[in-house]
């Protein structure tokens, strides 16, 4: 297939700071398994199940801190898990080992304390993914191809209708759901196509993306905006196509692919809020993040540089990733490295105000009041916690000032700038940071 090229834009928004800072973005977590962890599903900030390699189930209840693993009732490699809430859950595991070969599908009620078997009734079909809406629909997806749904909690399962096209039969590897109605799910195969269907009458029937619109390789993961606005990632790690994005506007009829020149491919992707994207890069031992709904991406390493492959984000606070080697990584909210001082008494002495232009793309302006002497920092930092530069250092007299920052060498993304002025005396000190970001 030959490879799209096309731009995408829209609008940009930005990081959320609050309280703690350890890592940069991600801390890594210590859990009981040194297993291939391939899938994590967390049903609020607290609740969460990791599942992988050697019938590996891990559970948390109090979002990552503590860990108890749970009888998963096989050895087979388990590749999804899904919960609808805190006891509700299912996950699907690949049986290689002893005739008839085929899925092993797992469910539990009460929050994985017992988890019963059973085979999926299709020999030689292999379920990557599955996705409930409530407690009795809900649909998985497969290869060979395998899009099926059922109405009773998966007592049974029922293969969707889908169109004659040339990719109604590739595997797939995820699925989402809008509103009853509206539906995407994505795959394909490595070095031949990738697919996307879609549905608009709740999955009765799916229509899959026209050839002249795919891409070469597998989109492994999606967000939707809305019913019409969808993204989708994914890539080839192999001679230089690196990492692509998907984007439709009209509801799936046509796409627009896009290489982003970032080397790898994304195993996965997932909104924290509906600005910021964040996607793993597996092998690469990289995340990629965006700020603006997927305009632009920038590459981070992950922590120790460790494989991740599935990432979540409950809600806009809470992350959690997973992958090789029983990884397990916490997303941390960004705050720069300082105590924010804002007493009353000292709030009336000193005003920060937000750079502008901000967004910027070389020069900005940061701009703030005193209304006594005072000894001032103004100290930029990267998303990282890393000090950039020191545009003040200083004993300053009161009144109002302008600092020009000049950023013409630096990547694009989010910094911080944070205000210190001390008063003489140990009358006391204000600190406060603000966030920005560049463009170009």
């Amino acid at each position: 297939m030959i490879k799209l090229r096309f731009k995408i834009s829209c609008l940009l928004l930005i990081l959320v700071q609050t309280a703690s800072f350890t890592q940069g973005p991600w801390e890594k977590i210590t859990v009981p398994t040194n297993q291939f962890l391939k899938s994590v599903c967390f049903v609020d900030s607290l609740y969460g199940w990791a599942a992988g390699d050697s019938g590996t189930i891990i559970h948390t209840a109090d979002g990552g801190d503590t860990w108890m693993v749970q009888d998963s009732q096989t050895q087979d490699d388990i590749v999804n898990v899904f919960f609808l809430n805190r006891n509700l859950g299912w996950a699907s595991s690949f049986n290689y080992s002893t005739a008839p070969f085929g899925t092993v599908l797992l469910k539990t009620t009460n929050g994985g304390a017992n988890w019963i078997k059973a085979p999926y009734p299709k020999e030689n079909i292999f379920i990557n993914c599955i996705l409930f809406l409530d407690s009795l629909n809900g649909w998985m997806g497969g290869n060979p191809h395998a899009l099926v749904k059922t109405t009773n909690g998966g007592a049974d399962w029922t293969e969707a209708e889908t169109d004659t096209t040339l990719f109604s039969f590739f595997p797939v590897l995820k699925i989402y759901f809008y509103n009853e109605q509206y539906g995407y799910a994505c795959g394909g195969i490595f070095d031949i196509a990738g697919v996307i269907w879609r549905t608009s009458n709740g999955g009765d029937k799916w229509f899959t993306i026209d050839p002249s619109d795919a891409p070469a390789d597998e989109v492994r993961g999606m967000h939707m905006f809305d019913s019409l606005n969808v993204m989708g990632a994914g890539g080839d790690p192999d001679y230089g196509y690196g990492v692509g994005i998907i984007r439709t506007s009209d509801g799936g009829v046509n796409w627009d692919y896009e290489e982003l020149g970032i080397q790898g491919n994304a195993y996965d992707l997932d909104f924290r809020n509906h600005a910021e994207a964040w996607a793993p890069l597996g092998p690469k031992g990289k995340f990629i993040y965006s700020l603006d709904a997927g305009s632009t991406w920038t590459q981070i390493p992950t922590t120790d540089s460790t494989l991740i492959y599935d990432v979540t984000f409950p809600d806009s606070l809470h992350g959690f990733a997973v992958g090789t080697k029983g990884a397990f990584l916490r997303f941390n909210t960004i705050v720069i490295p300082s105590v924010e001082t804002k007493s009353p008494s000292l709030a009336s002495e000193f005003i920060l105000y937000q750079n502008t232009p901000n967004p910027f793309d070389q020069n900005t302006r940061i701009s703030f009041q005193l209304s006594a002497f005072s000894r001032v920092d103004l100290i930029v930092f990267d998303i990282l916690g890393n000090e950039i530069v020191t545009l003040v250092n200083a004993d300053m007299p009161s009144g109002s000032y302008e600092i020009p920052f000049e950023a013409s060498g630096l990547p694009r993304g989010v910094y911080f700038y944070r205000f210190t002025a001390s008063l003489p005396g140990d009358r006391g000190t204000f600190s406060e940071t603000r966030k920005m970001v560049l463009l170009k």
